[in-house]
């Protein structure tokens, strides 16, 4: 089974919407895209090119498909770090709208989506890449299709937004594998999908009727 993992930036109160700049997406009336700027370093960078070293597929939702496929194809490889690697993955697409794909090497899910990518995991190939995709995440997370998270996680609020964790994701346990912060105090955080969540309780045990009947039995001499 292959493995996908979700490379997301998103805020300290779960916001990922439109994290690159202005335009990117203002659904819902978003008025504060662009809000990784700020923190931008050398520190991030060689962690985006470390995570995308090794080979990889792109899973993708039409939103941030069509934001890559304008934009991917028309830069210098030779002057970017990441303009090949995106530029030759194949790029596997989900959408109810789009009917053709200009991007060389993309393919659209045709069908249930869910299903769709169920079937990608099953085939041979590399591990299976998702950034941005809002939307696509959200059925990845409802669905238990996720089995690593890679976040960079900014010491920012915005309060409106489209979540990581939003209404449908499932209980579930996930392990850090790596994590480290950058100058500007970005966490990076790398998880791995570690079976359900663990519960107990961390008060006071309640004494049964019985047992505070003996207590009272010896306070009392009995």
């Amino acid at each position: 089974m292959r493995k996908t993992i979700v490379l997301s930036f998103i805020t300290l109160d779960n916001v990922m919407q439109a994290p690159g700049g202005p335009e990117e997406d203002p659904t819902g009336g978003f008025e504060h895209e662009g809000w990784v700027a700020g923190y931008s370093d050398d520190f991030l960078l060689n962690v985006m090119i470390k995570q995308m070293s090794k080979p990889f597929d792109l899973l993708l939702g039409r939103k941030t498909y069509e934001i890559f496929a304008a934009y991917w194809p028309y830069v210098n490889a030779d002057q970017n770090p990441f303009a090949a690697k995106l530029n030759n993955a194949k790029k596997y697409v989900a959408s109810k709208t789009l009917t053709k794909l200009d991007w060389n090497n993309s393919e659209l899910i045709i069908g249930d989506v869910p299903e769709g990518i169920k079937r990608i995991k099953e085939q041979d190939g590399p591990e299976i890449q998702v950034h941005g995709s809002s939307n696509l995440v959200q059925t990845l997370l409802k669905y238990d299709l996720v089995e690593e998270l890679w976040l960079k996680i900014f010491p920012v609020t915005l309060s409106t937004g489209k979540r990581l964790f939003a209404e449908g994701t499932i209980p579930a346990g996930f392990k850090l594998l790596e994590s480290g912060i950058s100058p500007s105090g970005v966490i990076i955080a790398n998880y791995e999908r570690s079976g359900e969540v663990k519960t107990g309780s961390l008060g006071l045990e309640i004494p049964s009727k019985a047992e505070l009947d003996r207590r009272n039995k010896l306070k009392k001499g009995w």
